[in-house]
């Protein structure tokens, strides 16, 4: 039975990243051995779900469960049954023995009478369940405590539409190649494969309903990327012009490398310091027939640099990934506050080595897909009071010059600052 199989795998990835690990390794494990692209799809869609709603989740089934379920890779595939219940996909009597057949598909037939109970009386108590989970933002929000606060303090008239956003499918938002075909001429594609799409930005559009990558047309040959429109700011923000030398720090897996490299006719080295990712970078740009210089190296140790300064530098550095959230729910459980300032310390002494490699009178723009002021502005001021020959180069009207994006339905949360060296 296929969706007693998702389940079953889904229970697996979930059970991994509650023991610490994350979606990057967990998934592609329990997908392996699946047949199709449409189980494998069925497996995330279930397991981002469940990982979105945890706590409620959780607390449900503490309030079910007579005793603690101890056994860990039951727990989380009751709390996938329960997700489904709630998302309504399926009818409830089916996702019950769908839910029932994949405890047994587990090794589990001992559980399935338990299974079947706990999410019987969940549908007879369903309503006074979710009225309790709200009355807690931990719960009704499916948060750590710690983040909430924080983004509490940090945007009090603003967190609570954050957090909720963190909960929502993020949107499918395409990046039309221009050195292969116009933005018109490719909505027009979409149109012809029964495809809505809403422009975004110059060359972005956000599609009214996400599809499978191989069924965008002309993707296999280049015309298109996937890409949300928050991220394409940055090769914009970049003010990029021919013939200038360019580094792309922290490359992969190569969306922004591409983007730089479809806007402007520049000689780019892209760095990262994974081999594996940086060999999706070279997959994406043959794709699109690009080329760039790949580099699997530390950015922020650079013996690799051959001495010749660099125009513009993107450092787009590790971070929490606070503002894509809902592209990478598991973030929310497996950070801790602590996590913070140590990804505050890497982010700085990256900016200090990419500083080094900037020529006089370059640009480098710092980014990150968070929203945590101290992975954001207090690293920029912090490089700003002790880098001479740096200066903010404003991106809005506000006083900062920063940009940051909230997540809604069109983008993604991302930060941008932008600095320029002076000139020797």
């Amino acid at each position: 039975m296929a969706a007693a199989e998702a389940q079953a795998q889904a229970a697996r990835v979930v059970a991994a990243v509650l023991a610490g690990r994350s979606l990057t390794e967990a998934l592609p494990a329990a997908t392996a051995t699946l047949a199709e692209p449409r189980q494998a799809r069925a497996v995330q869609d279930l397991s981002f779900g469940t990982l979105r709603h945890l706590a409620r989740l959780q607390a449900h089934l503490k309030a079910l469960a007579p005793r603690p379920v101890k056994d860990s890779l039951l727990g989380a595939l009751l709390l996938v049954g329960l997700n489904e219940l709630r998302a309504g996909r399926a009818p409830h009597p089916a996702v019950v023995h769908q839910t029932v057949e994949a405890a047994r598909s587990l090794g589990k037939p001992w559980a399935a009478g338990f299974v079947n109970g706990v999410l019987r009386h969940y549908l007879r108590k369903a309503q006074a369940l979710e009225a309790q989970a709200d009355q807690d933002e931990t719960t009704r929000f499916s948060y750590p405590g710690w983040w909430i606060e924080r983004l509490a303090r940090q945007y009090p008239d603003q967190y609570q539409n954050l957090l909720a956003a963190g909960l929502t499918h993020p949107p499918m938002t395409l990046r039309i190649n221009r050195r292969r075909t116009s933005p018109e001429a490719y909505r027009a594609m979409l149109a012809e494969a029964g495809m809505e799409s809403t422009p975004l930005g110059p060359v972005a559009l956000r599609l009214r309903k996400p599809v499978p990558v191989e069924a965008l047309p002309g993707f296999r040959e280049g015309l298109v990327s996937v890409q949300d429109a928050g991220a394409q700011q940055a090769a914009y923000l970049l003010a990029l012009e021919p013939g200038q030398r360019v580094l792309d720090a922290c490359a992969a897996p190569g969306g922004k490398t591409a983007h730089i490299l479809e806007t402007a006719d520049v000689r780019l080295t892209a760095v990262d310091r994974d081999p594996r990712r940086l060999e999706r970078v070279k997959e994406n740009l043959d794709r699109l027939g690009l080329s760039a210089q790949l580099v699997a190296a530390d950015a922020a140790n650079p013996t690799w640099w051959d001495g010749e300064p660099f125009d513009r530098i993107l450092a787009d550095v590790p971070c929490s990934a606070s503002g894509v959230v809902r592209r990478h729910p598991d973030a929310k459980w497996l950070r801790r506050p602590q996590d913070i300032a140590a990804f505050a310390r890497e982010q700085g002494r990256l900016l200090v080595a990419l500083w080094r490699l900037l020529a006089p009178g370059g640009t480098l723009l710092y980014a990150t897909c968070s929203l945590f002021a101290e992975e954001n502005q207090e690293v920029i001021q912090d490089f700003l009071a002790r880098q001479p020959d740096a200066r903010p180069d404003p991106l809005s009207a506000s006083p900062a010059g920063f940009l940051q994006l909230l997540p809604d339905e069109n983008q993604d949360g991302f930060f941008y600052a932008r600095l320029r060296k002076l000139p020797a």
